[in-house]
């Protein structure tokens, strides 16, 4: 790691979600334990965050003011590990039962939301330079598909889009090592 803290990140991660009650982030010992392994990850995760402004300005070019008007937050990634008990944490629809050895999940009807909201973390483990955590809380908006190959594993993509985490209005949450030298 350089004496400024900069990196080169490489590889992917694991991806985390827990159900996201109150108003306070489970530590990461809470948070980052199997139970709540969303799944592994097939082809990477990707954080973007998009501003949307406005700008005025006079008729001859002559002043303007911009403002900041709109932002939005994503969290993508593909689920290449995942069961049935998956599927509810990524549709709000889903329902889950199990009996005689059997999981059953129903998905679908708009009666059935459940309206859940999740505390979404994508963990990107670098022994070398340090962790990086990526957190959001959100739920998966983009629906999901599954595509059976004879030769590729099946993924499952989520797109979970960020709801503000706190009263400031925090959509992301990045968090890194750093030298303590």
């Amino acid at each position: 790691m350089s004496t400024t803290g900069e990196k080169i990140v490489l590889g992917s991660g694991k991806l985390y979600v827990a159900e996201f009650v109150g108003e306070t982030i489970p530590t990461n010992e809470l948070l980052e334990v199997t139970e709540n392994l969303l799944g592994l990850i097939s082809g990477g995760a990707e954080v973007t965050y998009k501003p949307k402004f406005y700008t005025a300005k006079d008729d001859l070019g002559l002043k303007s003011k911009t403002i900041l008007t709109e932002e939005e937050a994503l969290l993508k990634s593909g689920i290449m590990t995942w069961c049935g008990k998956t599927l509810k944490k990524i549709c709000n629809t889903a329902r889950v039962t199990e009996a005689a050895g059997k999981r059953t999940v129903l998905i679908g009807g708009l009666a059935n939301q459940d309206g859940l909201m999740y505390v979404i973390r994508f963990v990107h483990e670098d022994k070398l330079d340090g962790n990086i955590r990526m957190t959001i809380i959100g739920n998966n908006q983009a629906g999901f598909g599954f595509k059976f190959a004879k030769d590729k594993e099946t993924v499952v993509d989520a797109e979970f889009i960020a709801a503000p985490m706190d009263g400031a209005g925090t959509l992301i949450m990045y968090e890194e090592d750093i030298p303590t030298v």
